[in-house]
């Protein structure tokens, strides 16, 4: 089911022309209602009328997340607080947090998106959704809710936490389909298993996972473990929240952008020059039909590339790859670029290992150290202490073949590791705590 066919399969010159409309429009009405963006473009000497075709985006001033941080709390905003119907925030745990807006419009189009996202998913009105992204500030759940409702599906809105009672609410209202984080999903198998449940007897069938990049060995293993086809969704608060883009089931082959309402670019993240289609860069997205708090060029710090050749699922809206990591998860140790996604790969394909794992750095005589923190399987973690040693050679071994780095690998007991009921903490960076 496809919720809006033709605007979904519209012909690339047709979506461009479309695209273009809305571009004029977004930067007529932020350059007269932002005074951020008014002062931007009289310090390049850049007027509305000057954008004229799509490629003159790269005319436009990037904005980032710290933009946002330094006009807390509605200084960015486009509307008046009157027209404003919702507020949402991220947490702010590393600074300010950035604050974001929706005006009723906003609102319809984000359940209007979330639903297309959705029945890509290959969800219906016959489906029961258990929604267990978190509510509140974060976007995730009313995200998820408002699509399932546009779809006509049915929603059962648990939100993060009491991972015991969502397994049994999983088994007891036989839910089809479920939207989580992927490391809280493996959490939920896991708490299922000792409960004596089997997710795959369940009427399970899709999961729709988001909110932190994941592999496809993640895939794999969800798939598993759970018996069901896992897709990946995009999106982030500040320019909307989840339903910007989304895999769909028919292909699995890269995410379909919602490209009639985010207009995307991939750049160069350290010289922001642009980068051609399958490129790998940092995705940039300017918001063509937001009206609360519109923004040009935000920089989302995510590492992906964009295929603009049609799926075979109809769908003609561009895709990107599956994120590769953020520019600023990057590790460098000692020289190496290093993201959490490639030793997770690497973790996943060994035979013994869970998916549960942190990259802990450290900084001993001017010198950068990073450990592998993994936890191993029930069955193996009563094995003979050689064979767990042999078991942490191998893996240190593939990371320093593989990935170029020399990293120590600790293996320790079945959950040890802190489970997240949101987004999972892969990396404790104690660099700074050593200064």
């Amino acid at each position: 089911m496809i919720l809006d066919v033709d605007l979904e399969t519209l012909p690339r010159e047709d979506l461009e022309a479309l695209q273009l409309r809305r571009l004029k429009a977004l930067v007529a009405r932020v350059y007269e209602n932002v005074p951020f963006y008014r002062k931007n473009f009289d310090e390049k000497g850049l007027k509305p009328e000057d954008i004229q075709t799509l490629a003159d985006v790269k005319l436009l001033p990037f904005t980032t997340k710290q933009d946002l941080r330094d006009h807390y709390p509605f200084g960015m905003f486009a509307v008046s607080r009157e027209n404003i119907v919702r507020i949402h925030s991220s947490s702010g745990t590393t600074g300010k947090a950035t604050v974001v807006g929706y005006t009723r419009r906003d609102i319809r189009n984000w359940g209007r998106l979330m639903g297309r996202c959705l029945a890509a998913a290959g969800l219906t009105s016959q489906d029961l959704l258990h929604n267990a992204y978190g509510y509140g500030l974060f976007t995730g759940g009313l995200g998820a809710h408002y699509g399932a409702e546009e779809l006509g599906a049915t929603v059962i809105p648990v939100s993060g936490g009491g991972t015991r009672r969502q397994a049994m609410l999983l088994r007891d209202f036989g839910a089809t389909a479920i939207c989580c984080t992927p490391s809280y999903c493996l959490h939920l198998a896991e708490v299922a298993q000792e409960m004596g449940i089997d997710f795959k007897s369940l009427p399970l069938r899709v999961g729709v996972f988001g909110a932190e990049p994941w592999s496809d060995s993640m895939r794999k293993e969800m798939e598993s473990k759970l018996g069901i086809m896992a897709l990946d969704i995009y999106g982030l608060s500040e320019i909307m929240g989840p339903g910007v883009a989304i895999e769909c089931a028919k292909a699995q082959n890269g995410l379909h952008i919602m490209e009639d309402h985010f207009l995307v670019e991939i750049i160069d993240p350290q010289t922001g020059e642009n980068l051609p289609a399958g490129e790998i860069g940092e995705l940039v997205i300017t918001t063509l039909t937001k009206e609360a708090i519109p923004l040009l060029r935000y920089r989302t710090r995510d590492l992906t590339s964009l295929n603009p050749a049609p799926c075979r699922c109809g769908r003609t809206f561009a895709r990107m790859k599956r994120v590769q990591g953020r520019s600023d998860d990057m590790l460098i140790i000692r020289g190496v670029n290093v993201f959490p996604q490639q030793i997770e790969s690497i973790i996943l394909e060994t035979e013994g290992l869970s998916p549960h794992y942190q990259l802990i750095v450290t900084r001993e005589n001017n010198l950068d150290n990073l450990e592998v923190q993994v936890e191993v399987d029930e069955s193996l973690f009563s094995d003979a202490i050689k064979n767990l040693q042999r078991l942490e050679s191998k893996v240190q071994k593939n990371i320093k073949e593989f990935l170029g780095v020399t990293a120590r690998v600790k293996l320790v007991e079945p959950r040890s590791i802190q489970r997240s009921e949101g987004k999972a903490k892969r990396i404790v960076d104690m660099r700074n705590q050593q200064a």
